[in-house]
């Protein structure tokens, strides 16, 4: 049962394949471009006046701390 399921299984992943093997030059720049732009958004995001007021409010409460 087990070799049959294992069989059922392999093949499965050859035929998803499609026969290519990676990424092609093009997908790589444009994975490479999705990421510059993603990073651009969270680096705006992070050093806005909103989220860095909040940041440091909260590293004062715990700097704040009683022990």
């Amino acid at each position: 049962m087990r070799a049959a399921m294992a069989g059922l299984v392999g093949r499965a992943r050859l035929k998803g394949r499609g026969g290519d093997a990676g990424m092609s030059t093009s997908e790589y720049a444009m994975g490479t471009i999705a990421a510059c732009a993603f990073a651009a958004v969270l680096y705006k995001v992070v050093t806005s006046e909103l989220v860095s007021t909040a940041l440091q409010s909260t590293i004062g409460k715990a700097l704040d701390a009683p022990f």
